[in-house]
């Protein structure tokens, strides 16, 4: 992909991948044990952002690549976390539970226990990258404007 093993993404990123599952998990868990008010302060956005200003700085700093670099970074980071999600999703709809990821608060307001909402989560996998390459492009720039290649 754009020059790199999957791998190599894989091993670029794995501290983000690895963070990205375990709030998931913590996510999933806190929902299936208590009240939904705690589980949602754990947020995967949240991660995602972090690794979307890191791999920005740290496609140019680290020399892994560039703009598209940075973008198969991006759709790694978001797949990983879309499919998990989906997943989350598919298991509130196959025990009949609700969960983090199929309440009301993050489902527009709607049973988020559908196949429909999976779904989304799929499309999505393919379409927020762009998004964050769109933000993360600028902070690219001016690291390599900062921090010229030798």
């Amino acid at each position: 992909m754009f020059g790199k093993k999957l791998s190599e993404y894989f091993r670029f990123q794995r501290w983000i991948l690895i963070l990205i599952a375990a709030v998931w998990l913590v996510r999933l868990v806190l929902s299936l044990t208590g009240p939904f008010s705690t589980a949602r302060w754990v947020s995967i956005n949240i991660v995602l952002l972090a690794g979307l200003v890191y791999y920005a700085v740290a496609v140019h700093t680290k020399e892994f690549g560039s703009y598209k670099q940075l973008l198969g970074l991006l759709f790694v980071q978001t797949a990983l976390a879309e499919i998990l999600i989906a997943l989350g999703i598919t298991l509130g709809i196959l025990t009949g539970t609700n969960n983090a990821f199929t309440v009301p608060e993050v489902s527009g307001g709607g049973d988020g226990k559908s196949w429909v909402h999976v779904a989304v989560h799929i499309v999505v996998m393919f379409i927020l990258p762009l998004f964050g390459w769109l933000i993360a492009s600028p902070i690219l720039f001016f690291t390599k404007k900062l921090k010229p290649e030798v």
